[in-house]
């Protein structure tokens, strides 16, 4: 399964999370960081391992829209959103595994909802409305 963008697949993306099914699986980050660009093949290699969940790479500065009114300061900053609403929202450490074990004890036991940006697709909803 590939890593959404929201800028080139926003109407993919929000049907994919209007679909509903599985976690969204965000990583916020800038073009210009290098842990982000280390990190990105890992992302999307986890996105392939985990297809029935949605994964979405958000460039903080092209799209921060999509972070509600929260704020990002250390990357890669993620957030992980069930149906029922936001399960993580924080910095973690660049390593994949850390975020593969993460999910994987999402799925396992009974989510917790917790603050954060709203979710994904009502962000990208009025954008997708409007024909951006």
């Amino acid at each position: 399964m590939p890593v959404f963008d929201p800028i080139h697949d926003k109407h993919a993306l929000l049907h994919r999370l209007q679909d509903g099914g599985g976690l969204t699986v965000a990583c916020y980050c800038a073009a210009w960081c290098d842990t982000c660009s280390e990190y990105r093949p890992q992302f999307q290699a986890l996105a392939e391992k985990w297809p029935a969940h949605a994964f979405v790479w958000i460039d903080i500065e092209e799209s921060p829209e999509l972070l509600g009114d929260e704020d990002v300061e250390n990357f890669p900053t993620l957030l992980i959103q069930s149906p029922e609403g936001n399960l993580f929202f924080g910095t973690m450490l660049p390593h994949i595994g850390h975020l593969d074990r993460l999910i994987r004890s999402l799925e396992e036991h009974a989510p917790v909802s917790l603050s954060g940006p709203g979710p994904l697709h009502a962000l990208l909803g009025p954008a997708v409305a409007n024909g951006n």
